[in-house]
């Protein structure tokens, strides 16, 4: 019970309650700013809805990473969203920093309705070249999905899915917003596969460069030669002073598990 007092007038004692304070309740935090550079850009659903209200129920989306990489996978990612929530935030892989693409990992994989991720190796992108290389990232990503696409979107202006469903977006991984989450998804995924493999080979910063050109990668391979992750078949090795023979020979290791002839150098482009 509170303090009381005496009023004189009516001859009660009557609670003098408390005045509350002033202070001011603290607020929920604000949603962290967006970056200015995000602002204003974020891709949409408008081609979805077009697909959804036409009967396609299943539209995936597909987008690649890896295809500059000296070493590492050449990675797809496959998307399919829900057409009634969205996850703030969410922008092709390639205008979002590192932190950043963590973070929206987790939402982006638990806001999917299907997601997966294909790979090809190294090894894979010296015997077929990259350009089937990306088709079997692409048809690994699909086939993992656990649904049937009716409809696929695919950044840029080459199918290389090729099922007669597709639809070309050039800049698609900028503005929409399924390719978008198969960017993030596709990204983050290599990007940890190359910090896991960054100790097993010390000196080339797979950690940082994640496998891409940069001049300590190419310091490395100068000093060391490449490793067993490393695209074998690139013009790059040719720069390397030891590289002629020892890039002859692992062509001739490739044409062997192909069956073809080794000197036919357009194969292994």
């Amino acid at each position: 019970m509170g303090p009381v007092s005496e009023s004189h007038r009516s001859g009660r004692y009557v609670r003098v309650v408390p005045a509350r304070s002033t202070a001011t309740r603290p607020r929920p935090s604000a949603r962290p700013k967006m970056r200015r550079a995000l602002q204003g850009k974020a891709p949409t659903l408008a081609v979805e809805r077009e697909l959804w209200a036409a009967g396609h129920e299943v539209v995936v989306g597909l987008d690649e990473v890896g295809k500059g990489a000296w070493a590492g996978p050449l990675t797809v990612g496959a998307a399919v969203l829900p057409p009634d929530r969205r996850v703030n935030g969410v922008r092709d892989s390639k205008a979002l920093t590192e932190p950043e693409r963590e973070k929206l990992y987790d939402k982006v994989a638990g806001w999917c309705t299907a997601w997966a991720v294909g790979h090809a190796s190294a090894a894979e992108c010296d015997r077929l070249g990259m350009s089937e290389a990306q088709r079997l990232a692409a048809r690994r990503a699909l086939a993992a999905l656990g649904v049937t696409p009716t409809a696929v979107l695919l950044d840029g202006k080459w199918d290389f899915v090729g099922r007669g469903n597709t639809r070309k977006i050039v800049k698609g991984d900028a503005t929409c917003l399924t390719i978008s989450a198969a960017s993030v998804l596709a990204k983050v995924t290599r990007d940890r596969i190359m910090r896991g493999v960054a100790d097993h080979h010390p000196g080339f910063e797979f950690d940082a460069n994640k496998g891409y050109p940069c001049p300590r990668h190419k310091l490395a391979l100068r000093g060391q030669g490449p490793t067993a992750i490393h695209r074998m078949s690139w013009a790059f090795v040719d720069d390397l002073p030891w590289s002629t023979a020892a890039r002859e020979v692992a062509l001739a290791r490739l044409a062997a598990k192909a069956g073809i002839d080794p000197h036919q150098g357009a194969l292994f482009g």
